[in-house]
């Protein structure tokens, strides 16, 4: 399984157990990832680090002082 990572900027739009669906963006050679509607975005990966699966679910919710982090698993091999 595979977990990433998505920065969300207020508490309560996910939730542990949720499925959500993902989009996939691109900006020079980089892609990120958005949970819909528009809800959390992730870091941006290279090309070999692309994510295949465009569904996933919430396994936690952290709230730092930086933030709210939602963490995601989706059902594919995780990168090295």
């Amino acid at each position: 399984m595979r977990q990433m990572e998505f920065k969300m900027e207020r508490p309560g739009l996910v939730e542990a157990g949720q499925e959500v669906d993902v989009t996939e963006g691109k900006v020079a050679a980089y892609f990120y990832y958005t949970i819909e509607p528009a809800v959390a975005m992730s870091a941006n990966f290279r090309s070999w680090e692309r994510l295949q699966s465009k569904k996933g679910k919430v396994v936690d919710v952290k709230e730092t002082p930086r933030g709210f982090y939602v963490v995601c698993e989706f059902d594919e091999d995780d990168i090295k």
